[in-house]
């Protein structure tokens, strides 16, 4: 089992940027594919990125490519998200997950249901 906790949060200015971070227990996080999705409020929970278990893959929603990066730290157990030239539609509560890949396949998940494990999120709110 793994427990994420999410920080880095908080108000930031349009054209602004925040960095993420997503600390996770146990020994095993290197077997975990992670990702980021967001939640804002009226709307569903979205994608925003993932990342393979060795770091070897990423991938972006459209609306964050180019801004954000995605990467990791096996050493720390933990999954970071680097949010640049942020605007007011990035403000939602940002979420971090685990999807167990046994196989060392190198999936990148993009759907909620294909995530094992959710740490409780992190606000990110921009300014105009």
């Amino acid at each position: 089992q793994v427990q994420l906790v999410e920080s880095g949060g908080g108000l930031v200015q349009a054209g602004g940027s925040l960095r993420l971070s997503c600390a996770a227990s146990g020994r095993t996080f290197s077997t975990y594919a992670m990702g980021w999705f967001r939640l804002a409020p009226g709307k569903e929970r979205e994608f925003v990125a993932s990342i393979s278990w060795n770091g070897g893959s990423t991938y972006y929603a459209d609306s964050v490519k180019g801004r954000f990066t995605v990467s990791r730290d096996n050493a720390k157990n933990t999954v970071y998200l680097q949010m640049s030239t942020l605007n007011t539609e990035d403000t939602a509560v940002y979420y971090c997950a685990a999807r167990y890949d046994s196989g060392y396949s190198g999936v990148v998940p993009r759907r909620v249901h294909e995530y094992n494990y959710w740490g409780q999120g992190t606000q990110v709110t921009v300014s105009s």
